[in-house]
């Protein structure tokens, strides 16, 4: 089991993939930060996604069409580079890597499958991360 924790990004059009692929990461051991599980209502916003960058160690984008241009997208590439946390991108299969944020062009990313699969392949890049066991 993983010590480390992971704050995953994504567009609310992938809200349901991106929740069973929260799931499949915590049942595996590794914990998450994920905006449904961790904001509660009447909770600022920006203050619970500033706190889960800053207490994770990774950074997980999940990439899609409608996201790829969103500020929101640009200021957790941002907030994660400047708090010097790995970040590791989740592209759809069939998803053109050139329309990449440039930081993100730089950095090996994952191609999304089933959630659990991907959860597994980021289990095993966030321990070589940091030199554990797979």
């Amino acid at each position: 089991m993983s010590t480390h924790k992971v704050f995953i990004s994504y567009s609310h059009s992938d809200r349901e993939w991106a929740r069973k692929f929260a799931e499949a990461i915590s049942e595996i051991g590794v914990a998450v930060w994920f905006d449904e599980f961790n904001i509660k209502a009447s909770q600022p916003l920006v203050e619970g996604l500033e706190r889960g960058l800053r207490e994770s160690d990774a950074v997980v984008l999940l990439i899609n069409q409608d996201n790829i241009s969103r500020p929101n997208l640009f200021f957790e590439i941002g907030a994660a580079l400047g708090m010097n946390k790995a970040i590791i991108p989740v592209v759809p299969e069939d998803f053109e890597s050139h329309k990449l944020p440039l930081p993100l062009q730089r950095i090996k990313y994952l191609v999304r499958t089933s959630p659990e699969q991907t959860a597994r392949e980021l289990v095993t890049a966030v321990e070589s991360l940091y030199g554990e066991a797979a």
